[in-house]
């Protein structure tokens, strides 16, 4: 299981947002929406083996569960739309139950200390940064069934990185340029389909 841990700063808590807006109303829930693409979408399929964490304002986290996850498609506006119906559900988030709106879909009273420990229990938490090692010297073996934590167009706070230096194993960067979370997401994605590499 690859997963994937987003942190989103300013998306709203609440569903009052407008999908014709989601670069400016919705606190860049359009690249945010990017990124939970590229976690999922292949031509004309899904990646069924992979789960990924929207943590909204360090409040709540929308999970994605790419095995039961429908009604996905490659655009920003169906994504927000997702991420709009689970937000609209949330007082039926009651302590540890999540709301569940749609299928794959479930949203969870959790903030990111909470979320970090779930994905920790699963396996290693790799944070991807651009002062990180370089993703070739990791070593395939040791990023296989890893968290991967990123943060949307805002650096992380301070409690967020005391937070992050406490729990995760190690820092990788994918190449020797700062892109966006969304490509990084892809060459992850590759440098593990190939073994690093070393498999097309």
């Amino acid at each position: 299981m690859r997963q994937f841990v987003l942190l989103a700063h300013d998306v709203p808590t609440t569903p009052d947002f407008s999908l014709d807006d989601l670069a400016g109303g919705a606190g860049r829930l359009d690249a945010l929406c990017r990124s939970i693409t590229a976690s999922f979408v292949l031509s004309h399929g899904i990646r069924e083996s992979v789960r990924v964490h929207l943590v909204i304002a360090d409040e709540l986290t929308v999970v994605f569960e790419g095995s039961e996850l429908r009604r996905l498609n490659p655009d920003e506006r169906s994504t927000a739309a997702l991420v709009r119906t689970a937000l609209a559900h949330r007082e039926e988030a009651i302590g540890a139950l999540p709301a569940e709106p749609s299928p794959g879909v479930a949203l969870y009273r959790r903030d990111l200390a909470a979320t970090l420990e779930a994905v920790a229990a699963e396996g290693p938490v790799v944070e991807l940064h651009e002062d990180g090692e370089a993703i070739v010297e990791s070593g395939v073996e040791t990023l296989s069934g890893a968290a991967f934590v990123l943060s949307d167009h805002r650096e992380v706070t301070a409690d967020e990185r005391r937070l992050l230096e406490s729990v995760v194993d190690r820092r990788i960067r994918v190449g020797p340029r700062t892109l966006h979370a969304d490509d990084a997401i892809t060459v992850v994605h590759h440098y593990l389909d190939t073994d690093g590499y070393e498999r097309f």
